[in-house]
């Protein structure tokens, strides 16, 4: 009977197991915001048809060419317009009417979706076209990016950005793991690449349905006037705060030093039979499952802390996967970053839009755009070129270590941003690096 009663008590409680489901369980109060479900919905929606377009871009350029260097490039050609549009970008959001700059930027997008669908159809087999045609792309991404990331904290109470950040996040990665595994099946059929892009020109219509019905977002009168100074002064703000120039430090490091997906479709080649599809998604699969486990995110304190640990694992969980021969293995392994990346994202956005004033919102997520974007697409510029060297798999394998070793020794050296409390003031700027009447500020 002892033995009885004390098994009882090590029992959980149902109000205790739900209790415990509820502080850990997807935290969906935003959705319950009209205009926030809105952009959730077009958003998610538009994902999935950006990722058919996303991955086939390499696979058709990497059939055309077959070199992985020119699959890299897929990544370089959209970078310098991703630098010069997201900044310039951020600054215009921070000016205009947020809801207009979301439409037209979109509109530029789907544009060259339809473009990228026509050169197909053509059969052009053009790799030049193909990468002007996403650096065009690039340029309105870039443009949708910030405006997009600095509407969330106007339609949304402080308190709920953490949450918002993450079903963002999730929806997105949910994308990332129903698009590749269609455009995987797609890339494999008679006019696959045609199917992929046309699918994406019709899904991004419900993007641009549900921006049409936000309401006017326009700005606060607060902002300088746009300009090239205005892209100077919040490039000032963040690099007079340390914990903002070390929380985009290890995304950059994350994102190019162990960033692996322009090797996929060469290691899909040379071990898989040509399946590149689950590679495409495992990162997201990991994000996914993360994500409906993410309650406890919004909760966190030392955000610095966390987030560097979470892209520790991020490269470690890289490493490990490009040393794995069975795609069981790769698939799981890849996960596990997908999971430490969901993490890091959350944070990371969650610490620029609350430390920033709305008027340098724009800005922030402008440079935001162009770290989270440009990382990746550096990332596979050196991931392609060290394959050419060196093998895809020692590229993947070494990216990833040395991520490691690179963030471990350099995010504790930056004292602000390694003992950051999110439940604390923020510390004053470095006065000589201020920018005037725009000060550090709490969540507003």
């Amino acid at each position: 009977m002892k033995g009885d009663a004390v098994e009882r008590a090590e029992q959980p409680s149902p109000r205790g197991a739900r209790r415990l489901l509820a502080d850990h369980a997807i935290d969906t109060r935003p959705l319950a915001l009209p205009a926030f479900r809105r952009l959730f919905i077009g958003q998610g929606t538009s994902f999935v048809g950006s990722m058919l377009t996303q991955i086939a871009v390499p696979v058709q350029v990497f059939r055309i060419s077959h070199s992985s260097l020119a699959v890299g490039m897929v990544g370089f050609a959209g970078l310098v317009p991703l630098i010069v549009f997201g900044l310039y970008g951020g600054a215009v959001a921070d000016a205009v009417d947020r809801r207009t700059l979301y439409l037209w930027s979109s509109l530029g997008t789907w544009t060259v979706t339809l473009a990228l669908l026509a050169q197909t159809l053509l059969d052009l087999r053009n790799v030049g076209l193909i990468l002007a045609l996403v650096a065009t792309q690039s340029a309105g991404f870039a443009m949708a990016s910030s405006a997009r990331g600095a509407i969330v904290p106007r339609i949304v109470e402080p308190g709920l950005i953490p949450a918002a950040n993450t079903l963002n996040y999730v929806i997105g990665t949910v994308g990332e793991v129903v698009g590749p595994l269609i455009a995987g099946v797609l890339v494999t059929v008679p006019h696959g690449f045609a199917y992929a892009y046309g699918a994406d020109a019709v899904l991004f219509t419900a993007a641009l349905h549900s921006t049409l019905r936000l309401p006017r977002l326009p700005p606060d009168g607060s902002a300088a006037r746009l300009g090239l100074r205005s892209v100077r002064d919040g490039l000032s703000f963040i690099g007079g705060r340390p914990v903002l120039v070390m929380s985009f430090f290890v995304d950059i490091c994350a994102m190019t030093l162990a960033m692996p997906r322009s090797l996929f479709p060469a290691v899909a080649d040379a071990r898989f039979g040509g399946s590149v599809g689950l590679l495409y998604s495992a990162i997201p699969i990991g994000s996914v499952l993360a994500g409906f486990a993410s309650g406890w995110i919004g909760r966190i304190r030392r955000q610095g802390v966390v987030l560097t640990g979470a892209v520790l694992v991020w490269g470690a969980a890289v490493a490990v996967s490009g040393l794995a021969r069975q795609l069981w293995l790769v698939v799981l392994f890849l996960a596990v970053a997908g999971a430490a990346d969901l993490i890091s994202a959350v944070l990371r956005q969650t610490l620029l839009q609350t430390y920033a004033p709305d008027e340098m919102r724009g800005r922030m997520q402008g440079v935001h755009t162009v770290v989270v974007a440009g990382g990746p697409r550096l990332g596979d510029l050196r991931a392609g070129t060290m394959a050419a060297a060196l093998g895809a798999g020692l590229s993947w394998t070494i990216g990833g270590l040395a991520c490691v070793a690179v963030v471990a020794l350099a995010a504790p050296l930056a004292r602000s941003f390694w003992r950051y409390d999110s439940g604390a003031p923020a510390p004053a700027a470095d006065p000589a690096k201020d920018t005037g009447p725009l000060r550090e500020q709490t969540a507003p």
